[in-house]
């Protein structure tokens, strides 16, 4: 897939191996959270609590949960005031990070980040100083059983994706960000089961590590992740055969 960055298809595969249960919720309420406080808890009316609220179901969040998260958005049950920041880095060998970050305690958190990212070769960059390296689109993740990649390739464009790559059982779709939900329900009408649906930074180009440098940047990568605060993390590396 044209400027997908690599990071993206190791995350995913990663998250479902590697983070608790309790961790992705956590992260999941988080954004529902601001999106109710940003923009209402009426679904129909709100793409982003939409989104996140589709999410939460995916990864089999209880109803309860996704309720409370909502009413604490929009003031009906009291809840912590979390702020929305972007952060910008450069890792080891140079590469661009763009890190999303949902926290009650910003001088926490960006002091947290810079530590990690001053113990592993990298640093703090300026606002803007990255970001133009990015654009956001809608990304797709498909699971379980797919059919052939002619079939699977002519599902796609008709339910209105741009592109596909397939890495092992899984299936990565990319949008236009505002065909993101139409896409996602074509595709659930066609009987595909959605593992995940949601704008993402997709690097315009690619930088090449070589694979003695990747252990490093990887390990940065998935320490940023792994942060609390830390909703979304991209990078523009891929690994070199």
């Amino acid at each position: 897939m044209a400027g997908h960055s690599k990071w993206a298809n190791i995350k995913h595969r990663k998250g479902a191996q590697d983070a608790k249960r309790g961790k992705v919720f956590t992260k999941i309420i988080k954004e529902i959270t601001v999106a109710a406080r940003l923009n209402g808890g009426d679904l129909e009316a709100n793409p982003r609590l939409r989104r996140a609220v589709s999410n939460a179901r995916s990864n089999n969040m209880p109803q309860d949960n996704i309720l409370r998260a909502i009413k604490k958005g929009t003031g009906e049950l009291e809840g912590v005031n979390y702020e929305e920041m972007i952060y910008e880095a450069y890792g080891p060998i140079g590469i661009a990070i763009y890190m999303e970050v949902i926290t009650d305690n910003k001088n926490r958190t960006v002091s947290e980040l810079r530590n990690i990212l001053n113990k592993n070769n990298g640093s703090l960059a300026e606002p803007g100083s990255v970001s133009w390296m990015f654009k956001r689109v809608g990304m797709i993740i498909l699971v379980s059983s797919l059919p052939d990649e002619d079939t699977l390739l002519n599902d796609i464009l008709e339910s209105g994706a741009n592109d596909f790559e397939i890495n092992e059982n899984e299936a990565y779709v990319s949008t236009e960000q505002n065909e993101l939900m139409v896409v996602k329900e074509n595709l659930e009408k066609r009987g595909y089961n959605i593992k995940s649906s949601e704008l993402i930074m997709s690097p315009n180009s690619l930088q090449s590590v070589d694979i003695e440098d990747a252990d490093k940047v990887l390990d940065l990568m998935e320490i940023i992740d792994n942060h609390d605060d830390v909703n979304q993390v991209y990078s523009n590396f891929f690994v070199k055969d």
